[in-house]
């Protein structure tokens, strides 16, 4: 049973609401789902590790990744019925597609907060994985998060771009590629793999939790796109060509 019924309703209060605590305090869930962000990655990574025995880290990571992103998220949370709980701004679902699955976050931070690390492992084994989750099935279904990215970019006019930085050997002197996503300019993410595209794809999903979670981050990036433009701007007065009197077809000089 819930503990604290405070934190379990502020996890459904999308910041678009205004509700304030008894000091004039805005209250949201953003909080909530930053913690349950970071508890998820620690189950769902504890849960796929016991899983998959014999599976090697970046197919371990992958396959936490598909899990705990915001499609995945989202769609588990209308399917265990969180979505009729949530609160927000009418107008602001219309923009918020992956407002649900946020609020998810913000439960298990709830979770966690309320009952502890023990009681989040149980509610996504028992409760979760299994009934709405197929751990083999997810393992094996392509999640292009470069292609995430790219379109994220063109949706936003961001410029973005995958540049090979470094390549090594493991102990068994098989190569692994090192790729740093750049937005804008902006190094962005920085990803590894037994070949350049998987260490594009980790680099992209970096850079897309970056975006996700760190306002900072994206504050940074609007600012260099404001930069960029003004440059572009710039340089075309520059280069534009001086007028030219249509009667004469003379250079005004």
């Amino acid at each position: 049973m819930p503990g604290n019924i405070k934190l379990y309703q502020q996890a459904v209060l999308h910041k678009s609401t205004i509700v304030r605590k008894e000091n004039g305090q805005l209250i949201n869930n953003e909080r909530l789902e930053f913690l349950g962000d970071a508890i998820l990655d620690a189950v769902v990574g504890d849960i796929v590790y016991r899983h998959f025995e014999r599976k090697k880290e970046g197919f371990l990571t992958n396959t936490r990744s598909k899990i705990v992103q915001r499609e995945t998220l989202n769609k588990v949370a209308v399917e265990i019925g969180l979505d009729k709980l949530v609160r927000y701004n009418t107008h602001t679902s219309s923009h918020n597609s992956y407002l649900y699955g946020n609020a998810f976050e913000a439960f298990i931070g709830a979770i966690y907060l309320d009952q502890g690390y023990d009681r989040c492992m149980e509610f996504m084994q028992k409760r979760i994985i299994g009934q709405y989750i197929d751990l083999d099935r997810m393992s094996k279904i392509e999640v292009n998060f470069k292609s995430k990215l790219i379109e994220w970019g063109q949706k936003n006019k961001f410029n973005v771009t995958f540049d090979l930085i470094d390549q090594e050997l493991d102990k068994d002197l098989s190569p692994i590629f090192c790729t740093e996503v750049h937005i804008e300019g902006v190094s962005s993410g920085i990803g590894k793999g037994y070949t350049k595209k998987e260490s594009q794809q980790n680099a992209a999903h970096t850079a897309l939790r970056r975006i996700k979670n760190e306002k900072f981050f994206k504050s940074r990036l609007l600012i260099q796109q404001q930069h960029q433009q003004e440059l572009s701007t710039t340089e075309n007065v520059t280069d534009s060509p001086e007028p030219v009197d249509t009667e004469t077809g003379q250079d005004n000089l």
